[in-house]
């Protein structure tokens, strides 16, 4: 019981935290509109085939920037921002404080999953009332929140499993980013892929998380196919991540 309170304690505080540092708040929540804005200016006329189905480029970036604003704020915001904690020795500081660790990082996941959800909310509304896209509804949205709410702690996840082979503070935005952007272009986060990708594409995309979550998503406002198989690789992966988190996971900054 008293781990529980002091984790509710830490969400509130790492909560008040992150909105009383308002540059890095604005543009979490800026990125994704931006892109969204820009994408669709340059590539959102016109049709793609989904699935068997034809969809709007516009609402088809509206769910793309959905996915792209949950990731960023998973997996990308906790690889870097627990990295540079780790490395000031602020990670080292909690460890020895009466906070438990493992409460510590649940905080960040939660609150993490919480700037998701914001974001989503966000991107779909404005996405609602500049592109007329749909919002998911009825059976659809269900099917959505779960993808929504697996997806983002897997990324959570994986996002500290990737602290662990970050050598230091200031190579972690260039790992991280390293290790997601070529999957956001073959995944076709950034770029529509349809239904006629290279077969090179369409493999990596199957292998890899972010395919799968973006389909997710997808399928809430385009109508395509709700696929479980989805939901339980993004899953394995978050798993995955969990684990090596659990084991290699460093308190201490990196000599």
């Amino acid at each position: 019981m008293k781990a529980v309170k002091l984790t509710l304690w830490q969400i509130r505080y790492t909560n008040k935290a992150y909105w009383r540092n308002p540059a890095a708040a604005f543009f979490t929540f800026a990125f994704p509109l931006m892109f969204l804005v820009i994408f669709t200016s340059l590539l959102g006329h016109g049709h793609i085939d989904l699935g068997g189905r034809r969809t709007d480029l516009s609402t088809y970036y509206v769910a793309a920037m959905a996915s792209f604003a949950v990731i960023s704020a998973s997996y990308v915001n906790m690889g870097i921002g627990v990295t540079f904690q780790r490395e000031s020795g602020i990670l080292k500081r909690i460890e020895g404080s009466p906070l438990p660790g493992p409460a510590y990082l649940t905080a960040r996941v939660v609150h993490s999953m919480l700037m998701s959800v914001l974001l989503v909310v966000i991107t779909a509304a404005f996405g609602w009332g500049f592109y007329r896209a749909a919002i998911p509804s009825g059976k659809s949205l269900v099917f959505f929140l779960v993808m929504l709410v697996i997806g983002s702690a897997s990324f959570c996840a994986l996002g500290l499993a990737i602290t662990v082979p970050i050598p230091n503070a200031e190579s972690s935005a260039a790992i991280v980013n390293a290790t997601i952007l070529p999957l956001l272009f073959l995944s076709g986060v950034f770029i529509p892929i349809g239904d006629h990708a290279p077969a090179w594409i369409q493999w990596v995309g199957r292998i890899f998380p972010v395919r799968h979550f973006a389909d997710g998503l997808q399928a809430g406002f385009v109508g395509t196919t709700f696929h479980w198989s989805d939901v339980l690789i993004v899953g394995v992966w978050g798993a995955v991540g969990l684990l090596l988190a659990a084991r290699f996971f460093s308190w201490e900054p990196r000599a």
